[in-house]
């Protein structure tokens, strides 16, 4: 690979951080800050708000904790943020781990034995928890008990170790990759969706507020359309926004400024960033709209398969501009205009059925 390779992915890379729906290992103190603190300060997800706020309602009444909670939704929707509202509501700690971060039946026995009565264990990525934990799990959540084996070979013991009623949150960006028996646990299911434009609005006005920043509503509504539906997204926009604002303006989030700095960052009106762009461009000038294969695709902007696949195509199939069918990935007519280019007749349209579980023909090659 060139230099000038190198060059144009690094470029690629720090793009794709501004609206890369995971969090970056520097954020969390800013997003400590503007998390809402309570159901009532939560903007957006109406319908899980009110049927958790039932939910923990109850619990309340009855004095005891509540069922266990999965929420399950794509990166940066507030799963973290929906947790720690939870142990705010019930006036119950928190303890907060992940699955990547328990890879032994031992670390999660550890854990679980030091919780006291209805705390709350937050477990993040829960999908990705070993086997041998998310077995010792299941009597957890359901018996509140695990045994512990001391010893090996024919001479082990399991010793059965009683812990208080807790209440678990698991949460999950691939709730397909849960096994079912760990589902079957969850007494409370929820889903985040996507927030609309307006839901988005109201958060940057409220983030606005928090960091001290003059922002118009026009600007704030700016900064909405851009940010991929994501809260996430929303308040890093913000922040670099701002900045433009400070440097090169008069310090007000205004109409102008936000269209100014946000085409300084190359997101564009649809949200779209710089690999987003490059998928669409590679896949209309190169491959003619497709079919194309992931790996095909992949190698034409010089990203790695599982870039191209869970970064870039989420978006680019919820908002229309691409088609996953048995041949590969094909452009629809509503990518050729947002290029600004004609379509060939044979294009896909906009609103064409996208097939998921399809394997491409050239799919690694």
């Amino acid at each position: 690979m060139t230099s000038r390779d190198n060059n144009e992915n690094g470029d690629l890379a720090a793009g794709r951080a501004l609206v890369a729906a995971e969090a970056r290992a520097d954020e969390s103190t800013v997003e400590a800050a503007l998390r809402p603190r309570s159901l009532a300060e939560l903007i957006g997800q109406s319908r899980v708000r009110d049927q958790l706020g039932l939910v923990l309602e109850a619990a309340r009444s009855r004095g005891r904790p509540p069922d266990h909670v999965l929420l399950s939704g794509p990166p940066g929707l507030g799963k973290t943020t929906l947790a720690m509202i939870i142990a705010t509501e019930l006036n119950a700690p928190l303890r907060v781990t992940s699955g990547p971060a328990i890879q032994h039946a031992g670390d999660l026995a550890a854990i679980l034995s030091s919780l006291t009565e209805g705390e709350v264990l937050f477990l993040d990525e829960i999908h990705r928890m070993s086997r041998p934990a998310e077995e010792m799990l299941y009597m957890a959540m359901e018996d509140f008990r695990v045994d512990v084996v001391v010893g090996k070979g024919p001479g082990a013991t399991a010793i059965p170790l009683e812990i208080p009623p807790f209440t678990l949150v698991g949460a999950t960006t691939r709730s397909g990759l849960l096994p079912g028996p760990l589902r079957d646990r969850f007494g409370f299911t929820a889903h985040l969706e996507y927030y609309e434009v307006d839901e988005l609005e109201q958060i940057v006005l409220r983030s606005a507020k928090l960091l001290d920043v003059p922002v118009t509503r026009e600007g704030a509504r700016e900064i909405a359309s851009r940010s991929r539906g994501t809260p996430r997204i929303a308040n890093r926009l913000l922040r670099r926004v701002r900045d433009y604002a400070q440097v090169r303006g008069d310090g007000v989030v205004r109409l102008e400024t936000a269209r100014a700095a946000l085409a300084l960052y190359e997101v564009d009106e649809e949200g779209l960033d710089r690999l987003d762009r490059a998928v669409l461009d590679a896949l209309c000038r190169r491959f003619n709209g497709g079919p194309v294969g992931l790996g095909t695709l992949a190698v034409a902007v010089g990203e790695e398969r599982e870039t191209v696949e869970e970064v870039a195509e989420p978006f680019l199939v919820r908002k229309g501009f691409l088609a996953r069918t048995p041949r590969g990935r094909v452009a629809t007519q509503a990518a050729w205009r947002q290029l600004g280019l004609t379509a060939p007749a044979d294009a896909a349209a906009p609103t064409e059925p996208t097939l998921f579980d399809v394997e491409d023909p050239d799919d690694g090659r």
